[in-house]
């Protein structure tokens, strides 16, 4: 797994299907100025001076919840799980899956 491309909100940029599309570097490199905007997951972690949000001591807040719970782009606790396995220094990531209704 990439560091380089770990995004902040608990996803991986390296399994992005947008990524080669766009030509998108990935969360990080791209420092939360995505191809679709600006993300305030991103935003917020720089602002804090961390790689991902598993490193800050307020995961999972509002802004970071919103984002697992959008119909549209939600998890089903994947991102959470990535986050918390990258904290504890682990190099794996977990699918994520759609959010179920």
């Amino acid at each position: 797994m990439d560091q380089q491309l770990i995004a902040m909100c608990g996803a991986y940029c390296g399994v992005c299907e947008w990524r080669p599309k766009t030509n998108c570097p990935g969360c990080l490199a791209s420092a939360g100025k995505m191809f679709w905007g600006e993300c305030d997951v991103a935003r917020c972690a720089i602002g804090k001076g961390l790689q991902h949000c598993g490193l800050c001591s307020e995961v999972p807040c509002a802004t970071l919840q919103g984002y697992f719970d959008d119909p549209e782009h939600g998890d089903n606790g994947e991102r959470l799980a990535n986050l918390q396995a990258w904290a504890g220094g682990e190099q794996t990531y977990r699918e994520l899956t759609p959010k179920k209704a």
